[in-house]
């Protein structure tokens, strides 16, 4: 089971509160810029009630990227401290992007998020459709790279404890099923082959 860790970029997104986060077990760093003077009181509420799993970094310099590099540094830290880390980085700015793939090719788990409501854990307690639940799963996939399962008994099994093993054979099946329509697999003799998005392009 990985550790998760949200890593808001606060200069660049601004969530009002938390409450997508609960009943997850997630630890969360609000990096706030050193021009950023108000927050709003349902955020501070929210990471008051997370106690010691949340906290506030004010970055104390200026600079275009000053915030990018301490957040940058901070991965780094929890990389080298926890290697069962998944680290999400709550952020717009596509700079991010190559050093989580450079992260990725070092077998560290790393994701950037547009909004809390993309972190894999949440989407896949807020997935109703089976659409919704292959969005979450294709994310999923995705960051596991060459630890991706190759047969279909191994992905279903991959699947169902994705989603805590609630799912029934039948809609791992369909998901199987429509992940083929969709064409993001291809499935010959029990054997899978993944395609983008969840393998690199």
């Amino acid at each position: 089971m990985k550790n998760n860790y949200v890593l808001i970029d606060y200069e660049n997104v601004q969530p009002k509160g938390l409450s997508l986060l609960e009943g997850h077990d997630f630890k969360v760093i609000v990096f706030v810029g050193s021009k950023q003077t108000k927050i709003p009181f349902e955020l501070v509420s929210a990471v008051q009630e997370l106690g010691s799993s949340a906290k506030y970094e004010k970055i104390g310099g200026n600079g275009p990227n000053a915030l990018d590099l301490h957040i940058a540094f901070y991965m780094g830290q929890i990389a080298e401290k926890d290697p069962d880390a998944y680290c999400h980085i709550i952020s717009r700015d596509t700079g991010f992007d190559p050093l989580i793939k450079h992260l990725r090719e070092r077998k560290v788990f790393a994701q950037r998020e547009k909004d809390l409501a993309e972190i894999p854990l949440v989407r896949i307690s807020n997935a109703n459709t089976i659409d919704e639940k292959i969005e979450a799963i294709v994310e999923r996939l995705s960051v596991l790279g060459h630890a991706r399962p190759r047969k279909v008994k191994t992905l279903k099994s991959t699947i169902n404890a994705l989603f805590a093993k609630k799912l029934e054979e039948s809609e791992l099946n369909a998901i199987a099923e429509r992940m083929q329509q969709r064409k993001l697999v291809v499935i010959e003799s029990d054997k899978i082959a993944y395609k983008p998005p969840i393998s690199q392009p």
